[in-house]
């Protein structure tokens, strides 16, 4: 993957930031540019780690333990509050709100399952360090990426001024949503050729990142999302193998 890969990721998800500008009430561009600077330092980190650190290993491990390092310092340089709005916390919302956010997520994912099920390859043969990667390291990382920091920036650049059972919502919420699956299905090679995905884009927007978000909305911490999308990454392991 080419470096100015990202770029393209935040070119691709510029009509929806513009829109978000003209449509919010509430507008602060400093954070805005703090989010780009945050996005685009993990990714380099992440696409940067097996040359960083090499650890001989078939994914990369490296570029994923930078990821999280960089949070971290993120995290803890913010007050309790903050990381509270990041996600960073055990405290839960209500359980009502906790109940609909996991009917959801379970909703969207048997449908998942159905269709790989009946979509994907299968009799790839076990991998250990594939399961034990797809368990941990891309739901940690990239919820924190995504859902966690990406998303609390944002809200704080357009103000959430949409509610649903007393959540509130915003344009920080459609362009992290969007922007999973951008980076899911566009990539620029190291001779910089465009392989876009479209299929894979649109569908891990409106499946996999759309009910993953909703449960970090309505659990109201990170816990349930990472969770939830290591659930995701394990079932499309075992999918692949039957």
């Amino acid at each position: 993957m080419s470096l100015f890969t990202p770029l393209l990721w935040i070119l691709l998800i510029a009509p929806i930031i513009v829109i978000a500008c003209f449509k919010s009430e509430k507008l602060n561009l400093k954070y805005l540019g703090f989010f780009i600077l945050y996005f685009l330092a993990d990714v380099f980190l992440q696409a940067s780690g097996k040359q960083l650190i090499n650890l001989d290993l078939k994914f990369n491990w490296a570029g994923k333990f930078l990821s999280l390092v960089l949070a971290l310092i993120i995290i803890f340089s913010v007050s309790k509050e903050e990381r509270i709005k990041i996600g960073f916390t055990s405290k839960t919302n209500s359980p009502t709100n906790l109940k609909f956010g996991l009917l959801v997520f379970f909703g969207f994912t048997f449908f998942d399952i159905i269709f790989k099920l009946i979509l994907f390859p299968k009799g790839n043969a076990f991998n250990l360090e594939t399961f034990l990667f797809q368990a941990t390291m891309p739901g940690l990382t990239e919820e924190i990426l995504f859902r966690g920091i990406s998303l609390w920036l944002l809200d704080k650049a357009f103000a959430p001024t949409w509610n649903y059972r007393g959540i509130k919502f915003g344009w920080a919420f459609v362009i992290v949503t969007v922007l999973f699956g951008v980076s899911h299905g566009a990539i620029l090679d190291q001779d910089l050729h465009l392989k876009l995905d479209i299929v894979t884009m649109v569908y891990l927007t409106l499946i996999s990142s759309l009910s993953v978000g909703i449960l970090r909305q309505f659990s109201g911490n990170l816990i349930y999302s990472i969770l939830g999308h290591n659930t995701i990454n394990l079932i499309n392991a075992v999918i692949r193998i039957l």
